[in-house]
């Protein structure tokens, strides 16, 4: 099934899946809030929701070539008003992201990439809102690909079933075209995106692309399998 070009964007030479991933988990998880009227207003203290971090074990790592780039959070605060007075939700999402490196014409260029985003279960009056688990695969697929220029031609493949913390996470296998950001070389891409496994008290969302040449379907899913959690203190 072919699809509509993604949209690149140019704006950030070293955009990354992070700040989609984080918009994603952060923005439309309080976006998610929005519907709901009945927050407790009674304190006026923000209701604070913080991810825990996760990981892919060092073990797994040195199994598959991949290395660590970055464990980075980002806090996104909505205000809401309720009977007269007004409550700020604030959301902090975690994303570790990984990268295996390819030489061309003398310099290393980041080709693949694995990122694990990390975003809190937020409880209000006894709801809960998973926002990440109700994106669509397709929606997914727009985070990773925002790793390379000029993506097009996205198809969904197939899909296939693994362990991510103990759970069984679906995932689903696009193909695309598009570029190493940074090179100008056109290559053939192939995504691997996983649906959102609960994790304590979080969801987790793994992700990964690379150059189909690469041939590391059997690695990413080895990373997948490594993935680890730690709970945040502040929940």
């Amino acid at each position: 099934m072919s699809r509509e070009p993604i949209a690149d964007e140019t704006t950030d030479t070293g955009a990354f899946t992070r700040r989609r991933a984080l918009a994603a988990g952060g923005a439309v998880g309080a976006a998610g809030l929005a519907g709901c009227t009945a927050l407790d207003v009674a304190t006026g203290e923000p209701a604070e929701f913080a991810a825990g971090t996760a990981t892919v074990a060092d073990e797994t790592l040195s199994e598959t070539g991949y290395e660590l780039n970055e464990v980075s959070e980002e806090t996104v605060t909505r205000e809401f008003e309720v009977a007269g007075s007004t409550r700020e939700v604030r959301v902090t999402n975690t994303v570790a992201e990984y990268d295996k490196a390819v030489e061309l014409f003398g310099e290393r260029y980041q080709a693949a990439v694995f990122s694990v985003l990390a975003t809190p279960r937020v409880e209000v009056l006894g709801q809960t809102f998973n926002p990440v688990a109700d994106m669509s695969p397709d929606e997914r697929a727009a985070l990773i690909a925002d790793r390379y220029e000029g993506v097009s031609d996205l198809e969904r493949g197939s899909e296939y079933t693994t362990e991510v913390l103990g759970s069984d996470a679906e995932v689903v296998v696009y193909s695309a075209d598009g570029e190493i950001r940074g090179t100008g070389v056109s290559v053939e891409l192939e995504f691997h995106v996983g649906s959102a496994v609960e994790a304590g008290d979080d969801y987790v969302v793994p992700l990964a692309a690379y150059p189909a040449s690469f041939g590391d379907g059997e690695n990413v899913r080895a990373m997948m399998n490594g993935i680890e959690h730690e709970q945040s203190d502040e929940n």
